[in-house]
C-alpha cells in the first residue's frame, strides 16, 4: 500500500472505530491528539474513565495486532500522562489503553486494557 493509500485506510479505520465507541455509549472526546510522546489516535470517555485507543488496520486482525510495538506503547503512555494532567482528578483519573483492530472487511475487534500485560 502506498503512503497516501495507507493514510486514507488508517483515517477510515479511525472513523469506524470512533463510531463503534460512540454507539456503545463511550463518547470520543479527541482524535489524533498530540502529546510529548506522539499521537494518540482516539481518546474516549466512559463515565469517569478515560480510554486511550490505538487503531491498527490490516488485512487480518493478527497482522494488525503485530503492528503494535513496545516502543509505540511507551510513546502513547507518555502522551496519555500529559493528557491526564489536564483532567480534574489528574493522576487519580481511571484510565484504560485499548487497541482497536480493523480487518480488510471492515470488522472491528477491540482489545480492552491491551497494555496491562
Amino acid at each position: 500500500m502506498g503512503g497516501r493509500t495507507s493514510y486514507y485506510a488508517g483515517t477510515s479505520a479511525e472513523d469506524q472505530v470512533a463510531q463503534f465507541y460512540d454507539r456503545s455509549g463511550r463518547q470520543v472526546i479527541a482524535r489524533r491528539w498530540r502529546g510529548p510522546g506522539g499521537e494518540i489516535d482516539l481518546i474516549a470517555r466512559d463515565g469517569a474513565e478515560v480510554i486511550f485507543i490505538e487503531v491498527k488496520q490490516a488485512r487480518s486482525f493478527a497482522v494488525a495486532a503485530e503492528r503494535v510495538s513496545a516502543r509505540q506503547m511507551a510513546r502513547i503512555c507518555a502522551s496519555a500522562e500529559c493528557f491526564i494532567g489536564t483532567e480534574p482528578a489528574g493522576s487519580l483519573t481511571p484510565v484504560r489503553f485499548d487497541v482497536a483492530l480493523v480487518d480488510g472487511a471492515g470488522r472491528i475487534e477491540v482489545l480492552e486494557n491491551a497494555f496491562a500485560a
